[in-house]
């Protein structure tokens, strides 16, 4: 098998497993969808063409991957409720993960992402804002 055969296989791999994840946290409160989606996107477009066109043509893809994109950006809300979500979980690890240099890791993550969740994804008004200053 070749490397290019063997990196294909595992894009499409993780690109399935996102996919998975992001279905169950579209209908559970506690997981964000969106950066499953958004991550599935890309790993079906560097694992296979007809895989990408496939996750392009879906509702899913439409609704959370272009809204995104088309967006440049995520709503205050969103912002909060990932995060907060994101936060849970890394404290939940934290809690119960024993070994120090994991948890210095973990903090150093969940620091990096609200830097990154502030300073470099824009912060848009929420849609029913926009509509209510256009009229």
């Amino acid at each position: 098998m070749t490397l290019k055969k063997m990196k294909s296989i595992l894009f499409i791999l993780l690109g399935s497993i996102s996919l998975v994840v992001g279905i169950a946290g579209t209908v559970l409160p506690v997981l964000p969808g969106g950066p499953f989606y958004l991550f599935a996107a890309y790993c079906f477009a560097k694992g296979s063409r007809r895989m990408e066109r496939w996750l392009k043509s879906t509702a899913i893809y439409e609704k959370y991957v272009e809204a995104f994109l088309q967006k440049k950006g995520m709503t205050r809300k969103e912002k909060i409720r990932i995060n907060m979500t994101a936060d849970f979980f890394i404290l939940l690890s934290i809690v119960f993960v024993d070994i120090l240099l994991v948890r210095v890791l973990l903090i150093g993550l969940a620091l990096y992402k609200h830097y990154y969740f502030i300073k470099k994804i824009k912060t848009i008004p929420p849609v029913s804002s926009e509509v209510e200053k256009s009229q």
